[in-house]
């Protein structure tokens, strides 16, 4: 019989990547809600998921965000990835691959996803390559309840081929830029997770 402490503390573990994937996807997406930051403001600054290694980088992000005011963060985030034309900096995974948007890292991406049983939801506005999307389905395949889908074997294999591939870069391109803050505070804590997660993917081949 499986000991009952060992069992809660990797569903513990399991629910603390699933949030992690989720609150990456929502500051990517879009500027953070009033509401959310105000949640940032007051969150612990301990690691949201297991690990020492993102205690600081946690720390330093919930450091800045209390920094900050709103319409700073939603200034930001228009300045680096809105606007109108070329943005200062793409959230798309085929540009880092590639060099071009809308290229063949996005239609493989759409071919597992399709694998998957899963698809773009028609309200959202962003291609399927854009890191908060990737965000969601690693989100999903944590916490998703059909095991089929929803399993490490499967994570391994979405996360090499569509977060570790080029998360690293993007991380790295957001934190020289020299109008980010809120954004280089969170892309340190980004590359930190998606360290670990390597890490722990690395382990099981």
């Amino acid at each position: 019989m499986n000991d009952p402490i060992l069992v809660s503390s990797a569903l513990d573990e399991e629910t603390a990547r699933a949030e992690v994937y989720g609150l990456l996807a929502a500051l990517f997406y879009a500027p953070p809600s009033p509401d959310l930051l105000a949640q940032l403001r007051v969150a612990v600054t301990e690691a949201p998921a297991a690990g020492g290694f993102l205690e600081e980088p946690w720390r330093q992000f919930v450091g800045t965000v209390r920094e900050l005011t709103d319409a700073e963060v939603v200034a930001e985030y228009n300045a680096l990835f809105g606007g109108v034309g070329k943005p200062e900096l793409y959230l798309f995974g085929s540009w880092y691959l590639s060099g071009f948007l809308n290229e063949k890292p996005l239609a493989a991406l759409r071919g597992d996803l399709a694998a998957l049983g899963l698809a773009r939801d028609e309200s959202m506005n962003e291609t399927e390559d854009h890191f908060a999307c990737v965000c969601e389905v690693m989100r999903y395949l944590i916490a998703g309840d059909d095991v089929e889908v929803a399993n490490l074997t499967q994570q391994q294999k979405f996360f090499s081929a569509h977060v570790q591939s080029w998360a690293p870069a993007l991380c790295e391109a957001i934190a020289a830029h020299p109008r980010a803050r809120f954004y280089a505070a969170l892309a340190a804590f980004t590359a930190a997770f998606i360290s670990v997660e390597t890490q722990g993917f690395d382990l099981m081949v």
